[in-house]
């Protein structure tokens, strides 16, 4: 972060402060368009990885995202022929073929304050949420959700109906992160409290929340979130949904089994995503 974005922050804090039903100052519109700006660019980011991995939300980003919608009156917002309704700091993006991000027509949006890198495609309908970070070469499928602040890295696959997760609130919540060179199988879910580390291949239908025990058939372990650790996908991880027995009498006479994720294998140099996928998903 740069000494002006020091000083945006330092100003954002101080706008944040301001009482409920206070009216904010005059210069807190100018700051926070400041910081939709940068989140833009790339600039800026809602979270950022430590130099140990770990990744850490940055709260005076989100404040000044919270300050948009705080200080911002509902509008009409005709767009593609459609009336629609929100936040004047918040309209939808427009892209130009400088920028290098290919949006097909078909029902999608890219709201203010997402980044996506050059290279990104995507494909109808999807949507990005404010704050949200996107890397270059990454496709976002049809139905494909990318939440408000959730950072996807390069060369990412989000499949078709897959929903990364946004967390705006509280402001030092654990951001929802899809690292580099992942695969996102179709239907799935990546929630708050969440990293999914490079080059891991989620299988279709997986669900990960900070509290979904995931269960690794290679190392003999369980991987698990708590109230202050995110859950954490291993690099190269290949994961497809699986079942375990609920405990209890009754329960085995019924035959009941809860959807646990289980990790299958992980992946190498030689290993084919689509063919470690498909080994399995037989």
């Amino acid at each position: 972060m740069t000494d002006s974005h020091d000083d945006l922050a330092r100003d954002i804090e101080r706008f944040a402060a301001t009482p409920a039903g206070n009216p904010l100052p005059d210069d807190a519109g100018r700051a926070v368009e400041a910081v939709l700006d940068a989140l833009e660019s790339g600039e800026l980011r809602a979270a950022t990885r430590a130099p140990d991995g770990s990744w850490e939300a940055v709260p005076w980003v989100k404040r000044a995202i919270l300050l948009g919608f705080r200080m911002s009156p509902v509008v009409a917002m005709p767009y593609a022929g459609i009336g629609f309704v929100d936040k004047r700091t918040m309209p939808p993006r427009s892209f130009v073929p400088e920028d290098g991000v290919r949006l097909v027509p078909g029902g999608s949006a890219v709201r203010r304050g997402a980044h996506l890198a050059a290279g990104v495609v995507c494909m109808p309908p999807m949507y990005v949420n404010v704050g949200a970070w996107v890397g270059t070469g990454t496709m976002i499928d049809s139905h494909a959700l990318v939440g408000s602040c959730a950072q996807v890295g390069a060369r990412v696959h989000l499949s078709a109906a897959a929903q990364i997760g946004g967390v705006l609130e509280p402001v030092n919540a654990s951001p929802v992160v899809i690292e580099d060179d992942v695969m996102v199988g179709g239907n799935c879910g990546v929630y708050e409290g969440t990293v999914v580390r490079r080059g891991a291949v989620l299988g279709a239908g997986v669900i990960l929340t900070r509290a979904t025990p995931v269960f690794d058939l290679v190392r003999e372990t369980v991987h698990r979130g708590s109230a202050d650790r995110a859950l954490e996908i291993p690099e190269n991880a290949v994961v497809v949904p699986g079942a375990r027995q609920v405990n209890g009498d009754w329960a085995r006479a019924q035959g009941l089994a809860l959807q646990t994720p289980v990790i299958v294998k992980y992946r190498d140099e030689k290993t084919d995503v689509a063919t470690a996928l498909e080994q399995w998903l037989r």
